[in-house]
């Protein structure tokens, strides 16, 4: 007979220093997952509120007092003997040393060192929220490729760390050529150049990046034809998500939540449509649509990765 397990709910934290370090903790080895490294934090107990659970744990097991938490990422997760879900924090101010109070091992490392280390299968999505900002640009029209590195300088000048590449007005040799001068741009500033375009064309640029239309991601094969490293892809229902999710993609962008001038007559999925189609979701995401800066934190208390746009930066 099946039975559904119940979800252990589990608060954690990406626990981040004056350097922008994350704090990794080794699980002991006689414990469920032992000997992997981890985000710290613990169960969430009858009564507590995750945030609650999450200040509770960091003090018991760090040391630390937490001073400013936002949400990072809610993972449901189902091991072979146990089901997890994961409420994932950002932990950018607190007091203390922060030092492994039981005896665990704790260290601080870059994001680029991520990937020198082992973590739970769970671990995935938050691996990638993570390394990923809060703020997306795409961008928008321009009247000459002049006028795309002018506002990709000004985006970035701005603090801008993803920059989208979608330009489908442009012939592929002057897609390469633009994006071999915006990648220039971006590496100097020290941002991720992404492509939106046909994978072929991706893999032949050796793009580090590709995000995928909806009808690219419905005609992918799996995971593997892209040769980079980040793999996403746009999103409007719940199907899409999940085909997303299957194939391995690091993150979505979901749309539309508010209204657009390019696109007046779309059904919008509102904030509560956002809300609840990230409740589902696996993977990181980003709101898409009518999106600004004042909504970054709206965006993150809804279950987001932040925002996505083209007109809040590139206009």
């Amino acid at each position: 007979m099946t039975t559904t397990r119940r979800l252990i709910h589990v608060a954690a934290a990406v626990i981040l220093d004056r350097d922008q370090r994350i704090l990794l903790a080794r699980r002991p080895d006689d414990k469920h997952q032992g000997g992997l490294w981890e985000f710290p934090g613990g169960k969430v107990e009858a009564g507590e509120s995750a945030a609650d659970a999450l200040a509770r744990e960091l003090h018991e097991e760090l040391g630390i007092e937490v001073r400013r938490a936002r949400p990072l990422i809610q993972i449901p997760h189902h091991y072979a003997d146990k089901s997890v879900l994961l409420d994932v924090f950002v932990v950018d101010a607190f007091d203390g040393q922060a030092h492994g109070r039981e005896g665990q091992p704790v260290r601080w490392v870059h994001t680029a060192e991520l990937s020198d280390y082992r973590f739970p299968a769970a671990n995935r999505p938050i691996l990638a929220a993570a390394r990923l900002p809060a703020r997306l640009l795409i961008t928008g029209t321009a009247q000459a490729p002049a006028e795309y590195v002018a506002r990709t300088e000004r985006a970035l000048a701005m603090g801008l760390r993803w920059v989208m590449l979608r330009a489908p007005e442009l012939a592929d040799a002057d897609f390469c050529e633009l994006y071999r001068q915006l990648l220039g741009l971006c590496d100097a500033a020290g941002a991720t150049l992404a492509v939106n375009c046909d994978l072929a064309l991706a893999n032949r640029l050796e793009a580090r990046a590709l995000h995928l239309n909806r009808h690219r991601l419905a005609q992918l094969s799996g995971r593997d034809a892209f040769k980079g490293e980040w793999l996403s892809a746009s999103c409007h229902d719940e199907a899409e998500l999940s085909r997303a999710a299957k194939l391995g993609l690091d993150f979505v962008t979901l749309s539309p939540v508010a209204p657009t001038p390019s696109h007046p007559e779309a059904e919008l999925l509102g904030w509560p449509g956002f809300a609840r189609l990230c409740a589902q979701a696996t993977l990181p995401v980003y709101a898409l649509g009518g999106m600004a800066e004042a909504d970054l934190e709206t965006a993150w208390a809804q279950g987001g990765q932040g925002v996505a746009a083209i007109s809040a930066w590139w206009d």
